[in-house]
């Protein structure tokens, strides 16, 4: 797009893959503030004026078309259901909501039927898992409408999801764990992440914001950042080894080449190449190994609770999805043993 005249100061506009171009208003030391229109429209100005004031915009609500797909979106956000949320659930929840919306926003929320939605789930069949993320998202649309009173009902139900084969993370087996122990030796960045995933149990984005302040009298204690659920996890005899012998004037345990605590993302393509590194499969990540700690624990004899008192998960249904990976070899070797004593 080709103004006639420079934008205000601190504007910037992008096309976007939709042929839209976006206008927003990014100062250093204030929010980033989308903007409406086009460059020195009145609504663009408006707009412009109170974001230099450092006033919140709620662009969506006059611009929106009542009981379209973008003004329920804009309700939406207000809900308990999505403040609520963990920061990083709420970006990965606007992700979706916001591709949705880009696509349908117009349209009338009172007039999408099941069939509508099964297309739109059928059509992203290639990648199941974005097409179920898609459906889960639109329900939780549809129900805020139905709340709302726009709908009687909830057109998503009934809409087959896609069928995924995948169980998401590749657990780490016992073979994957001896192989990276044999290649990161004891000492290494590598071995200390290894040791700090396997026998604590918890998410990346935990891990990296692990340090000495967490631990007291032998008991790890940290709030997880994407649920806010207290975990006090007991250190295990081979991880407090590790960590004994770290140096005590790092706050977190893990930092990087620079000397600085990792990001959640930084931290997963760091340990994917130390994964690489030891000749192991790419698929193996540092969620893997949460999955891992889950089934060695119920490998051990461990109760639903008792693991999930470590994990942090809040519904046995959602350790049951972990343990699922308990080893059938070792299970089968149990019962083929009872089988033998009875026998004999």
């Amino acid at each position: 797009m080709k103004l006639l005249r420079k934008p205000p100061r601190y504007c910037q506009g992008f096309e976007d893959r939709h042929g839209t171009f976006r206008w927003y208003y990014r100062r250093p030391g204030f929010p980033r503030c989308a903007l409406p229109g086009l460059p020195w429209t009145p609504e663009f100005m408006a707009a412009y004026e109170k974001a230099a004031n450092g006033e919140k915009l709620e662009i969506g609500v006059k611009q929106t078309i009542a009981g379209s797909v973008s003004a329920l979106v804009v309700s939406f956000y207000k809900t308990s259901d999505f403040t609520g949320l963990s920061d990083s659930t709420k970006a990965t929840y606007r992700g979706i909501i916001e591709r949705f919306r880009a696509e349908h926003g117009d349209k009338r929320v009172a007039h999408m039927e099941r069939k509508h939605l099964q297309k739109l789930v059928s059509d992203k069949a290639a990648t199941p898992a974005a097409a179920n993320n898609m459906l889960r998202m639109v329900h939780l649309l549809m129900r805020h409408a139905v709340e709302l009173g726009w709908r009687g009902d909830d057109p998503t139900q009934g809409v087959r999801k896609v069928r995924n084969k995948t169980e998401g993370f590749l657990t780490w087996e016992e073979d994957h764990i001896a192989a990276f122990e044999e290649h990161h030796k004891p000492g290494t960045r590598a071995h200390l992440a290894l040791m700090l995933l396997l026998y604590t149990g918890q998410r990346r984005s935990d891990v990296v914001r692990m340090g000495r302040q967490h631990v007291r009298k032998g008991i790890l204690s940290i709030t997880q950042q994407k649920t806010g659920q207290d975990v006090h996890i007991p250190l295990h005899a081979d991880l407090r080894a590790v960590l004994d012998a770290l140096p005590l004037d790092n706050l977190s345990f893990l930092m990087t080449a620079q000397g600085h605590p990792f990001t959640p993302p930084g931290f997963t393509n760091w340990f994917r190449a130390m994964v690489r590194e030891a000749g192991l499969p790419d698929g193996l990540s540092p969620h893997g190994l949460r999955k891992a700690t889950c089934r060695r624990l119920a490998e051990a004899g461990c109760s639903e609770h008792q693991i999930m008192a470590i994990s942090g998960h809040r519904s046995t249904a959602e350790v049951n999805r972990y343990t699922r990976a308990a080893s059938r070899k070792e299970l089968a070797a149990q019962g083929m043993l009872a089988l033998e004593r009875k026998e004999g």
